[in-house]
């Protein structure tokens, strides 16, 4: 008997009615709404179950204390990993979400991975400078233009570093007449951060000089971290004079940089964006003082010549016989401009009748359908002809790979061979001429490396 709180059971479908999966199809389906679903994301946790096959490709496990999930990293992505992982590090991958359909096991496709502490840090240097930019704090409007001659030049930096010396050394080579102000400060460790803030906020407060120079020698990510704080970064923003951060080597970025009124790829260049060049303005004071010693005398002697001439007209001449002469041309010029200005109005009212006539009949529109319809056919010819390029290039491009395959020393070593170099001189070898009992070889497989001991030599040939 049918309990009364439950609903009559739905009718069973015909079998034609049905949409049944294979298992193939429901493992197909699956892995797409996987892939689709998520995008890349960034996975941390601790390694476990690593298997390296023959094939190249990396197979293990991520877990946590509650779960883990299986992994997959292509030999063509492993060869990017620039550590040795072992089981029970704690890594930081960025993987896609995907499934192995021969089994129906969900697992991650990683791309990239990275020792999980170096990781959060970059995890945390790429929120703050996300956060920041969305601020405001990096535009480009609220750069500040540099001096282009400054009174004194502030340096804040460590007074024991590598870094001011090559600071003063470029300001003393470049303008040695500009004062420098050094604000000693820690520039790594703890509290490092705080110092470097209330050292701009100081200059700030104080206006002993027109730039400052933020700066410090190369070093790791951790190294650099007092210049990628936050504290740093809005005390860099609040500064109201302009500042220039020269912080390790050109490759190196920290979020000071970004904030920075402009940024120097190291202490050196800072130093040079800050001062002219001494010979430059020398030079340039030179050919100013011969230009307006040249415009003076110039000047002087026009003067001379209009004081004699007005001199001579005073004397010829009164001025009010001259007013009067031009008061009566004024009036005869006035008559003229009367009618000229008549003449001047039909004309113009005559070429506005005809340019109106003319333009009426060239109509410009439908030579505008005309030519939006060839665009538009011109267009798609162009998307289809790049198309057929594109699949072109892709055959191509497969060709080219499947040859160099072929031709691949690595490929001749997963064969069974092997490369055998001399210990001592390391040449390759390719006989036994010059090898003694003793002598120590290496020999290198498809993967790893042997040190080998010679035993005995033998110089038959096998044929």
């Amino acid at each position: 008997m049918q309990r009364p709180d439950l609903p009559p059971p739905s009718p069973v479908p015909s079998r034609d009615e049905r949409d049944v999966f294979t298992v193939s199809r429901l493992n197909a389906e699956a892995r797409d709404l996987l892939e689709s679903r998520f995008p890349l994301i960034w996975v941390e946790g601790e390694l476990s179950n690593l298997a390296r096959p023959g094939s190249g490709h990396w197979y293990f496990s991520l877990k946590d204390a509650r779960a883990q999930v299986g992994c997959a990293m292509f030999r063509g992505r492993n060869r990017n990993v620039r550590f040795q992982p072992q089981e029970g590090m704690q890594v930081l991958v960025r993987a896609s979400v995907s499934l192995y359909e021969a089994r129906g096991n969900y697992q991650l496709i990683v791309e990239h991975m990275e020792e999980a502490g170096a990781g959060a840090l970059r995890r945390a240097f790429e929120q703050l400078r996300d956060k920041l930019d969305a601020e405001g704090l990096f535009a480009q409007e609220q750069k500040q233009p540099l001096p282009s001659l400054p009174r004194r030049i502030g340096v804040i930096t460590s007074p024991t570093g590598a870094a001011i010396r090559d600071i003063l050394s470029v300001l003393g080579r470049r303008f040695p007449a500009i004062p420098v102000l050094v604000y000693p400060v820690p520039v790594q460790g703890e509290g490092a951060g705080a110092k470097i803030a209330e050292a701009l906020a100081l200059a700030d407060a104080r206006k002993d000089c027109d730039v400052l120079i933020l700066a410090r020698g190369g070093g790791s990510l951790e190294d650099l971290w007092a210049f990628n704080e936050e504290i740093v970064a809005r005390a860099v923003h609040a500064c109201s004079l302009p500042v220039v951060v020269g912080v390790g080597h050109e490759i190196d970025f920290t979020i000071a940089d970004f904030v920075a009124d402009r940024r120097a790829p190291t202490p050196s260049v800072a130093a040079e964006m800050v001062t002219p060049s001494r010979d430059d303005w020398l030079l340039r004071l030179q050919d100013r003082e011969q230009k307006l010693t040249r415009r003076l005398t110039q000047q002087l002697e026009r003067r001379r010549e209009r004081l004699g001439w007005l001199a001579q007209r005073l004397q010829r001449q009164h001025p009010g016989q001259r007013l009067a002469q031009w008061s009566q041309r004024l009036d005869e010029l006035e008559s003229r401009l009367q009618r000229s200005q008549q003449v001047r109005l039909r004309h113009a009212r005559s070429r506005l009748s005809e340019l109106a006539a003319r333009l009426y009949r060239h109509n410009p529109v439908p030579r505008l359908e005309a030519a939006r319809q060839r665009q538009s056919e011109l267009a798609r010819r162009l998307r289809l002809a790049m198309r057929h390029r594109l699949q072109h290039d892709r055959d191509h491009l497969g060709s080219l790979m499947r040859q160099l395959d072929t031709v691949s020393p690595l490929a001749t070593l997963d064969r069974g061979y092997a490369i055998v170099r001399h210990g001592a001189d390391g040449r390759i070898l390719r006989s036994v001429e010059g090898v003694r009992p003793g002598d120590t070889l290496e020999v290198r497989l498809a993967r790893g490396r042997l040190n080998a001991e010679v035993q005995t030599v033998d110089d038959k040939t096998e044929r």
